[in-house]
């Protein structure tokens, strides 16, 4: 494996990790798993966030996607597996999600420049 592959593979276990983690777009696949808590904050506004459900098949499984480091190790396999199992039909997806997890590591950056 190059360095390129590697840096390539971890861009995309990233993305896809913070896809899985906390995008909202994943809201709809962690909802079955996830109870919904509102509190409100110090200055009044609520806040709303996911917790996993207390028992069960889907407590544990919101637990498991709830948690960054074990999903970064699932998707580390998932993406490697496949990548080593079927590169040509993989690899335009993990370049999609290389890019995307370096523009928000960009966009991060820049974030704590201007703000």
């Amino acid at each position: 494996m190059t360095f390129f592959d590697f840096l390539l593979l971890s861009l995309a276990c990233f993305r896809l990790t913070r896809l899985v983690v906390y995008d909202k777009i994943f809201d709809i696949v962690r909802a079955p798993f996830m109870v919904i808590v509102e509190e409100e904050a110090e200055n009044g506004e609520k806040e709303i966030y996911f917790e996993p459900k207390e028992k069960g098949l889907k407590g544990f499984i919101g637990e498991l996607i709830s948690c960054y480091w074990c999903v970064g190790i699932w998707s580390a396999t998932g993406i490697y597996f496949f990548y080593w199992l079927f590169p040509a039909f993989v690899s335009p997806l993990l370049i999609v999600l290389a890019i995307a997890g370096l523009a928000s590591i960009i966009e991060s950056i820049i974030q704590v420049w201007i703000y």
